[in-house]
């Protein structure tokens, strides 16, 4: 089965260089009509120009492809929905969402000031948040969309010096948890992307020969998995170097404590079987947690009355 994203049109923020150019040229080459969005700035987010944007639309229409070049930032909302508005007037629809847009303002928790930490959420969560408000209704009119969230490994597992850009990544596995729920019934799927690749993001801080290996080119992939028809709906999708693989957040089955006296140190105590990983669950949704817990606790109330 090839994927054919002929007559899908398609926006990918951050899409100027490393991973967002390499995702911008898949979908190209799937069939998308794509637009590039990307102010130019550095990876601190700061200065821009919207020529990084044009020369991958360029590249894309030396393919023989379709492509707009946008400079809008992703924090700015009216510009967002006149980026959208502008689309819809030249192409007539959006089916796929790439929220790639990121940046970096890496210090350890201690040294980072505030506003290093609210302008990496802004990009990172606020910046998806908006991007997809904007398309939101547009995929729900047309009973279909594609969105894919960029979290990451330190989102997911944490990473030292990073507590700002990990905060934001994790931030955005909640948002997709829910949207997958609110936009199926539209026929909308989305899904989180996790990669590892070697970009400007990364150059500093991975060796040349890893740097080599991580080439963005070995992700794009995944995310055209995820804009296609046959997409899932709301999972962790990791890549990198060509491997592929899947993450989940699960709950053990825990262990029935009850209330009254020591409880806490009793949780304590017994952290080793409440850790236990055999038989874990992954809920399909937030309250399947406290559904599980309930049937904890009418199974131990029926045993004290056996």
């Amino acid at each position: 089965m090839t994927i054919d994203l002929h007559g899908h049109v398609a926006i990918v923020t951050g899409a100027g260089g490393g991973l967002g150019r390499a995702h911008a040229l898949a979908l190209a080459r799937a069939g998308a009509q794509v637009v590039v969005c990307d102010p130019g700035g550095g990876r601190d987010g700061r200065s821009g120009s919207i020529a990084v944007a044009q020369a991958v639309a360029d590249e894309i229409r030396a393919l023989g492809g379709k492509a707009i070049a946008s400079a809008t930032s992703v924090t700015d909302a009216v510009a967002v929905n006149a980026m959208v508005a502008n689309v819809l007037d030249q192409w007539g629809r959006i089916d796929i969402l790439v929220n790639n847009a990121g940046i970096l303002r890496d210090k350890t928790f201690a040294k980072m000031s505030l506003e290093d930490f609210r302008s990496v959420v802004d990009v990172h969560l606020m910046g998806a948040v908006i991007c997809t408000k904007a398309v939101w209704d547009i995929m729900r009119e047309q009973n279909y969309g594609r969105i894919v969230m960029t979290t990451s490994s330190s989102g997911l597992y944490g990473n030292f010096g990073q507590s700002n850009y990990s905060a934001a990544k994790l931030a955005l596995v909640g948002f997709m948890n829910t949207l997958r729920l609110e936009g199926a019934k539209y026929n909308i799927h989305t899904n989180c992307l996790s990669p590892s690749a070697a970009t400007r993001m990364t150059e500093d801080i991975m060796s040349p020969e890893t740097l080599a290996a991580l080439a963005p080119e070995h992700v794009a992939p995944a995310v055209v998995a995820l804009s296609s028809q046959d997409a899932p709906n709301g999972i962790v999708l990791c890549a990198g170097a060509g491997s592929f693989e899947r993450a989940f957040i699960t709950l053990t089955k825990g262990e029935m404590i009850g209330d009254g006296d020591g409880v806490a140190e009793a949780v304590l105590r017994r952290l080793p079987a409440i850790s236990d990983r055999s038989g874990e669950l992954t809920p399909a949704a937030g309250p399947e947690q406290a559904a599980h817990e309930l049937s904890h606790a009418m199974s131990h109330q029926r045993r004290e009355l056996a």
